[in-house]
């Protein structure tokens, strides 16, 4: 497929998501993928507390929420390509822990640091979302610097096409997927 064919193929799915025309239930799957931010972090601290008890029965916990969330994973993650799957398990691990250590920049009053965490937790947020509803055409981040990227917008030379492609595609996210939307 020629890449303006893949360009309006993936404009044609971004108009369908806006307008409702897609089954998806956006603001389920969002709910969806929190709940697996936090099965990983379980994961994580089951990790550590077996290995600080060395009590077996945190591995056995630690392998029941694995299997949980791998079958929940499998409910957002359609592309098993290379390696979307580990992908988006990482960008949703990353997107987690950058968003708690924020969390606790602004209870420390460091608001500056924490709006920053914030920011990449986000980024990461939606880079998940992008591969995961399949509007980022990966092969067309091939580009110098981030500002040479044309990305998903009928009129490149258009402002909203200016930025980097984390603004860009946060641009994207935003106007599809609203938790607020039943």
């Amino acid at each position: 497929m020629e890449t303006k064919e893949k360009y309006n193929e993936i404009l044609k799915k971004l108009k369908e998501l806006k307008e409702g025309k897609n089954p998806l239930d956006l603001s389920s799957k969002e709910d969806l993928a929190i709940g697996i931010m936090n099965l990983i972090s379980i994961e994580e601290h089951l990790f550590y507390t077996f290995n600080k008890t060395q009590n077996q029965k945190y591995l056995k916990l630690l392998n029941e929420v694995r299997e949980m969330r791998k079958s929940l994973l499998k409910e957002i993650i359609k592309d098993y390509e290379g390696e979307n799957w580990c992908i988006s398990k990482h960008l949703l691990a990353a997107a987690m822990r950058l968003m708690e250590v924020g969390t606790k920049k602004l209870s420390d009053g460091k608001n500056k640091e924490a709006e920053e965490l914030f920011k990449k937790s986000y980024d990461l947020w939606n880079i998940f979302w992008g591969i995961n509803l399949d509007i980022i055409p990966l092969e067309s981040l091939k580009a110098e610097n981030d500002n040479d990227l044309t990305f998903l917008s009928d009129d490149p030379e258009s402002k909203a096409n200016k930025g980097s492609v984390f603004d860009k595609l946060g641009k994207i996210i935003k106007s599809i997927l609203d938790c607020c939307k039943e």
